[in-house]
């Protein structure tokens, strides 16, 4: 499966996809970038004059690229599956947030298995910015139901 293949598969549209690109991935590992745009609502009010991308915004990019892209791709390995009529549900998070991102910001999220049986996949993330530094880092699981 191709990464526009994957990204098409998602159920999010803008302006609540948080997927760009997908560079790599397999059946172990899956990396992905996203940048958030100025003009992103949620930075009129989080916080005044300060503009900074939301935990929970940056979370839900971790888990559009983590574990949804992530999931889609692992499912397509599988016979008879119709990724057209897939979904998904965050199940649980644990993360850290390390440093701010701030408006027109590009991240790059990678995520490894941790695993995948019974169409629930855990993986461990982590979110860098263009400098390379870590902005988030965690944990999620999820449910992928055909």
């Amino acid at each position: 499966m191709k990464s526009s293949e994957i990204i098409s598969k998602l159920p999010y549209q803008e302006p609540f996809l948080y997927v760009k690109t997908i560079d790599e991935v397999s059946d172990k590992f899956i990396k992905g970038s996203y940048t958030f745009k100025a003009s992103s609502w949620f930075y009129k009010g989080h916080f005044k004059n300060n503009p900074i991308t939301p935990g929970v915004i940056l979370t839900e990019c971790a888990a559009q690229i983590g574990l949804a892209s992530f999931g889609l791709y692992l499912l397509s390995q599988q016979e008879n599956i119709n990724l057209e009529q897939v979904k998904l549900a965050m199940t649980s998070t644990t993360v850290e947030f390390l440093k701010p991102v701030l408006p027109d910001e590009k991240v790059i999220v990678e995520a490894e298995k941790m695993y995948f049986r019974f169409n629930k996949l855990k993986s461990s993330v982590k979110m860098f910015n263009m400098s390379g530094d870590l902005v988030l880092r965690g944990e999620l699981a999820g449910v992928i139901l055909p």
